[in-house]
C-alpha cells in the first residue's frame, strides 16, 4: 500500500512513530508540521530526525508542490496521527493551507481511507461538529482511546492498542493486542 502518514502538533507523536514502524515493507509519505516538532521535543519519542528515517517519502508541510498534494498522485489512504484540533478543523472546513490538509482533501474527494486519530479531551461543541463532518465526508475518526480488557501494562501496550486500531481501519493484519473473546 502507499499510505500518507500525517504527524501534527497535538500530544502522542509516539503513535506516528509506532505506526510508520508497523508499516515498514510499504510505500509510507511522511510530513511532520512544525508544531508536531515542537511537541516531540517534550514527549518520550524517537527524534524528528530518526522518526523521519522511518518513511520513504519525507515533506515539509508547506511542500504544497509535493505529489501528495494533488489528486492524480495515487495513494492508497492517508492516516493523520495524532491529529491536533487544528489540523481537524482545517480539513472538515476544506481548509487546505498546508500539505497535510491538501492531501486529506484529495482522499476525501476520491473515497479513498482518511484516518484521524484525534488527541484532546475533553472535546469541544466544534470539536465535535468538525469530526461529525469528517465522518459524514467518509472520513474513519479513531480517537487514541484506551482499551483495559487486554489489560495493559505500559505506555507501549496503550500505544500498540491504538495503532492496532489504526491497522484494523486499514485492514492490515497484525499482532499488536490481544483481541476480544
Amino acid at each position: 500500500m502507499k499510505i500518507v502518514v500525517a504527524i501534527t502538533g497535538a500530544s502522542g507523536i509516539i503513535l506516528g512513530q509506532r505506526l510508520l514502524e508497523e508499516l515498514k515493507g510499504h510505500e509510507t509519505h511522511l510530513v511532520i508540521t512544525k508544531n508536531a516538532e515542537k511537541v516531540a521535543k517534550f514527549e518520550e519519542c524517537k527524534s524528528v530526525k530518526e522518526i523521519k528515517k522511518l518513511a520513504k517519502f519525507v515533506y515539509d508541510e508547506n511542500e504544497i508542490e509535493a505529489g501528495i498534494s494533488s489528486s492524480s498522485y495515487p495513494v492508497d489512504a492517508m492516516v493523520v496521527i495524532p491529529c491536533s484540533m487544528k489540523t481537524l478543523s482545517s480539513i472538515a472546513n476544506g481548509f487546505s493551507d498546508n500539505l497535510v490538509n491538501r492531501a486529506a482533501e484529495n482522499i476525501l474527494k476520491l473515497n479513498k481511507k482518511l484516518i484521524v486519530v484525534p488527541r484532546d479531551t475533553p472535546l469541544t461543541l466544534a470539536a465535535i461538529q468538525n469530526m461529525e463532518k469528517l465522518k459524514l465526508a467518509g472520513a474513519i475518526i479513531l480517537p487514541a482511546n484506551i482499551a483495559y480488557y487486554f489489560k495493559p501494562r505500559t505506555i507501549n501496550d496503550i500505544t500498540n492498542f491504538t495503532v492496532g486500531k489504526v491497522l484494523d481501519a486499514l485492514s492490515m493484519e497484525h499482532k499488536l493486542y490481544k483481541r476480544w473473546g
